[in-house]
């Protein structure tokens, strides 16, 4: 029996798994208790989006059955990460593909490939003593939180903020150069020449991409400009499990990426440890993914905001602007604005009191939304969750609003 044998047998396919995309039926879920609320642990509605601290994304019905059918049987895990990289990287047209520990184990992944695809002894050797002196280049205004993955390697990051500095900081201890894509309209080195300078040095180049997609299209934007290796978290907008994410890139960086993970390893890659049921479900969440109608998904996000907008435009001075940012998060959003002398209440306020309310609505200020309004992430509510949305966010203006 294939995989796929396996998988239609028990749940009716990976991407067509026969159930309803977003159906939290009977069929789907099998009626499961509450466990939250046997936890003690309130539920509350995402109006933030893809954030991390709120578990990432819901999976979708046929994503969770892939899940429960990998559960269910032993196999070989280096076959396993072998096969459905083969079929992701397939599906996502990419040399090869990698399911890791979130973006964030994608990071450690790929710095620790990028150190050791030419000398498989340094595997063993990670994090690398200081005293090797080995470097890892990156823009200075590329500097996020995220670095701490690349320097668990045993790297040093070299800051650099011009052509000449970047040609300068290039030596034999170069591993690799890393950005960020969200940061790259602050970029002082622009994509085309970082990537060409990287190439001519013969230096592996990867891009964290984290929260990118959608659009699908990322993936080959960052392809065809030239990246080696591509991070993606398979948590966010691909709605597989959070604690998955995607390395895709050159076919022999994925392999000495693999060296450097479980199951292979027992170094530093061993505590991030993909399960099969991980591995599957991400594989079904990608199908499923690549099969969508985007521009169906498109049109549903912004009847959301219109159902938000409907609720509070005739409110005096509030109006509703719509917002896509340019790079992560790239979906629709409703900012709302309103005047404050009318509106005695600040965006801080309001959020405030979304959060304090029962069911508790939380929101956040994504990247590349600036700091005016109000910001409603449409995301990741599940219909018809806006309708309340609109109706707490009424309520609490309407409480706000003073005579004219």
């Amino acid at each position: 029996m294939t995989q796929r044998d396996v998988l239609s047998s028990e749940t009716g396919g990976v991407a067509a798994a026969g159930l309803p995309e977003e159906s939290n039926s009977a069929a789907a879920r099998s009626n499961p208790p509450d466990v939250y609320a046997m936890l003690g642990v309130s539920q509350i509605i995402n109006a933030a989006g893809t954030i991390t601290t709120l578990g990432g994304s819901l999976m979708p019905a046929n994503v969770v059955a892939a899940w429960d059918a990998a559960s269910r049987h032993f196999v070989n895990l280096i076959e396993l990460q072998d096969r459905v990289g083969e079929r992701i990287a397939k599906l996502l047209g990419v040399e090869a593909a990698l399911v890791t520990t979130g973006a964030a184990g994608g990071i450690v992944a790929g710095t620790a490939a990028s150190i050791t695809w030419k000398n498989r002894s340094l595997v063993s050797q990670l994090p690398l003593p200081a005293t090797m002196g080995v470097e890892v280049i990156r823009q200075k205004s590329h500097s996020e939180c995220y670095d701490h993955q690349v320097t668990a390697c045993g790297v040093k990051l070299v800051d650099v903020e011009s052509q000449d500095d970047l040609e300068r900081s290039i030596s034999s201890r170069t591993a690799m150069m890393f950005s960020y894509n969200v940061q790259e309209s602050e970029s002082t080195i622009d994509r085309s020449a970082w990537i060409d300078t990287a190439r001519h040095h013969g230096i592996p180049t990867l891009v964290d991409a984290a929260a990118d997609i959608p659009p699908l299209s990322t993936i080959s934007d960052l392809t065809n400009a030239g990246y080696d290796l591509m991070i993606f978290s398979g948590g966010k907008g691909i709605r597989g499990p959070q604690d998955t994410g995607l390395l895709l890139g050159r076919q022999e960086l994925i392999e000495a990426a693999k060296r450097n993970t479980a199951p292979y390893t027992g170094n530093i890659g061993r505590g991030m440890k993909v399960s099969k049921e991980d591995m599957v479900a991400l594989w079904a969440a990608v199908e499923r993914f690549v099969s969508l109608d985007h521009a169906a998904q498109e049109r549903e996000w912004n009847r959301r905001i219109s159902v938000i907008e409907t609720a509070i435009t005739d409110i005096p001075t509030v109006h509703v602007e719509r917002i896509t940012p340019p790079l992560a998060n790239r979906v629709p959003h409703a900012l709302i604005h309103w005047n404050e002398s009318r509106i005695r209440m600040t965006p801080s306020e309001l959020q405030a009191q979304l959060a304090a309310g029962k069911p508790s609505i939380v929101t956040a200020r994504v990247h590349g939304t600036g700091n005016q309004g109000f910001l409603v992430s449409v995301f990741m509510l599940q219909p018809p969750q806006e309708e309340s949305v609109g109706e707490r966010i009424r309520d609490i203006m309407q409480r706000a609003l003073v005579s004219a």
